[in-house]
């Protein structure tokens, strides 16, 4: 099992920035400490994914940060990214990583303990399970799974998990006092009024549970 060197994950949503200048953003969210960045952006044509995860490569490796392709681990082979992160719709662990290799970062988006399971079995390094919370963005997976189911899946999965959907600095502690190994987020960072603030409080959380 591949270490997991970092606990906040910033997943991109170029509809919650400001005139849709996603990069700037990201620049200030890995100034503020975020350390990994997943670029999801859905109806996004393969050569802006392309075109994007190449600056987004040159922008975390100046900072030290992971960078995760979503669902699509030929361009994350393409722009040489740490890995990639898929859905439950697209490849399996166990497919991506004959595209990847067995140096790159899988992970895995759950909604549920057995979809949980079959990741891990499949090869995942690391897990997503959510929405914890009420978020818009993930209204489309079902009601929010809720702090026992994510306490259990942290106990009955060995990768680490990442706590996804409506994480807060409010609720930041309970999802890692529920064993999340870190956590995933959109609006928590993207929305703020100072992105770089934001990120900066999110990791003086974290490191207050580790």
């Amino acid at each position: 099992m591949k270490p997991i060197d970092f606990e906040l994950c910033l997943i991109t949503d170029r509809r919650q920035v400001k005139d849709e200048a996603l990069l700037p953003e990201l620049r200030e969210a890995l100034e503020g400490g975020v350390q990994a960045i997943q670029l999801r952006e859905k109806d996004w044509s393969d050569r802006r994914i392309f075109e994007t995860g190449l600056e987004l490569r040159k922008l975390t490796r100046e900072f030290g940060a992971r960078l995760f392709i979503n669902d699509r681990a030929d361009l994350a082979a393409a722009v040489e990214a740490d890995g990639v992160h898929l859905t439950q719709s697209g490849y399996s662990a166990a497919e991506a990583r004959k595209i990847i290799g067995d140096s790159k970062y899988i992970g895995v988006s759950t909604h549920s303990l057995e979809e949980a399971a079959r990741a891990q079995e499949d090869g995942a390094d690391f897990i997503t399970f959510g929405p914890v919370f009420e978020t818009p963005s993930k209204r489309a997976y079902g009601p929010p799974v809720g702090l026992d189911r994510l306490s259990e899946v942290t106990r009955k999965i060995r990768i680490p998990v990442f706590a996804v959907g409506g994480i807060n600095k409010e609720n930041t502690h309970a999802v890692l006092d529920a064993g999340a190994h870190g956590i995933a987020l959109i609006s928590g960072i993207l929305t703020a009024t100072d992105v770089r603030k934001a990120a900066r409080e999110f990791i003086s959380l974290i490191n207050e549970r580790t």
